[in-house]
């Protein structure tokens, strides 16, 4: 597996090497506040373009174990593997990615412990690529058939509240809580020549 260095070596030099970055987005620094707020001290996530800067972040905080999943659904035991020792965490992943969780789920339900998911979505707003349509089109209805409350946000200046709210919810309920982060906020990728 992956050490966290090489797992930054990737995010941030591989990312930046490949393309030319924009300016961090202001929104994933205020996600990263508010974990940091919340006490989350693990982050399991699948390298993801959208949560690049709030992934960047994490692994540069020493008070946050941010590790490298192989596919999301190692997310969900890992969340309840760290609640069940006393820490809180959060799952960071890609619309896509919500399929592979589903059957895992079940454990959020029936050990009923709280669970953070930021889903970064794909297959909605000014998608490119018809991979990614089906997937993005049923997450909130996938999630929500599997028990899961979900909130969802398409304005950068509402990304921050609502990743609070989800974050009170699911540690004050010990219910499995998603932010589905809409495409209008992360952006849609253009590969048109300019």
């Amino acid at each position: 597996m992956p050490s966290a260095t090489s797992a930054r070596r990737y995010t941030v030099a591989g990312k930046r090497a490949a393309a030319k970055i924009s300016p961090p987005p202001a929104w994933a620094d205020a996600i990263f506040d508010v974990l940091k707020e919340a006490d989350i001290e693990q982050v399991g996530y699948v390298p993801d373009a959208g949560h690049t800067r709030l992934i960047d972040l994490c692994l540069a905080d020493n008070a946050i174990r941010a590790i490298l999943l192989t596919t999301e659904e190692e997310g969900v035991a890992l969340l309840l593997g760290a609640w069940a020792g006393g820490q809180r965490g959060c799952l960071l992943m890609q619309s896509s990615g919500v399929g592979n969780c589903i059957n895992m789920l079940s454990l959020a339900q029936e050990c009923r412990y709280p669970f953070l998911m930021l889903v970064t979505m794909r297959g909605d707003w000014g998608e490119f690529n018809p991979w990614q349509v089906p997937m993005g089109q049923s997450t909130q209805t996938a999630l929500e058939s599997a028990g899961v409350i979900v909130q969802n946000v398409d304005d950068a200046k509402d990304v921050a509240e609502t990743v609070h709210a989800a974050a009170a919810l699911a540690f004050g309920s010990y219910r499995p809580v998603a932010v589905l982060i809409g495409q209008r906020i992360i952006g849609f990728k253009d590969w048109r020549k300019k």
